[in-house]
């Protein structure tokens, strides 16, 4: 594919640790995952906890504790480019992965991916982390890729960025010795000062550094909010820690070629726990 960003998005990119773009996948493919998380919604309304199995044991899918079959709350799905085409041609193919190419390229690896939704009037939040503190690379070009499959908005829990907090600190996860998988309450109330909602039409995806920290509230609203997120790593950012999502697809080349390198930079942090639920909501539930 050609680039599709610019030098000042790219230089917004690493300035402000993240990138809106708009129309960035195509409609016939998010027509197809919205149809197949709908399906996914009214299968979970079978269960009560949740269910399914991924390649390391635990859940596939997971559901807020005040799901029931009036009031689905399905909340994720795990590493669903094993279950749908679609999914994984977005990873491949998408102007969106393009973009991680152009800002951190030219040699790019997947990571891992799942869904995160919010349907209506649900009580799922994100509290104040950074995705680079639950997964290290031995360095820091990780990018998340959050594509909108539904229109977000400043009413359904929209994704809250700091921006330039990818230049600061990272922040411990870990409090009195419990891996809680949130900041601390200080350090979120300081980015709670300065959060900017990331808002867009369903087909737009926004590009976070793995370092920038992020945070969302419950939808209390009568739309969906539902993402399908995935993680890209410069292909000399080897792993320092077992993948929390692992699947058939970790550590696939999706672009360039493969170096035989490995590149380091400096940074201090604690090692992130492994997660043993069916997803990081259950290590935040305990912070």
């Amino acid at each position: 594919m050609s680039p599709v960003l610019n030098a000042t998005q790219i230089q917004q990119f690493k300035d402000e640790g993240y990138l809106l773009l708009e129309d960035a996948i195509d409609a016939s493919q998010i027509a197809s995952i919205q149809a197949q998380f709908a399906e996914w919604v009214e299968e979970s309304k079978q269960h009560t906890e949740a269910y399914g199995v991924t390649m390391d044991g635990r859940p596939r899918f997971d559901v807020e504790v005040d799901h029931s079959p009036e009031h689905p709350a399905l909340r994720r799905v795990a590493s669903p480019t094993e279950l749908s085409e679609t999914c994984f041609d977005i990873v491949k193919n998408s102007a969106a992965s393009q973009a991680v190419v152009d800002a951190i390229g030219p040699n790019i690896r997947f990571h891992h991916s799942k869904f995160n939704s919010k349907l209506p009037k649900t009580s799922t939040v994100v509290k104040w982390h950074q995705d680079f503190t639950f997964e290290p690379h031995s360095n820091d070009d990780t990018v998340t890729v959050l594509v909108f499959v539904d229109d977000v908005t400043l009413e359904n829990g929209p994704l809250l960025l700091a921006p330039g907090s990818n230049k600061g600190e990272l922040h411990s996860l870990w409090h009195d010795g419990v891996f809680t998988g949130a900041m601390s309450d200080e350090a979120s109330a300081e980015f709670e000062k300065v959060a900017v909602p990331c808002v867009g039409k369903a087909g737009s995806a926004c590009l976070m550094s793995g370092r920038v920290a992020h945070a969302s509230r419950s939808n209390q609203s009568d739309t969906a909010r539902t993402l399908f997120i995935y993680c890209l790593t410069a292909a000399d950012a080897f792993p320092l820690s077992p993948n929390p999502l692992p699947s058939e697809h970790a550590g696939l080349l999706i672009a360039g070629v493969e170096t035989g390198k490995v590149r380091g930079t400096a940074f201090e942090m604690e090692v992130p726990e492994v997660p043993k639920g069916a997803s990081f909501f259950t290590q935040q539930s305990q912070s």
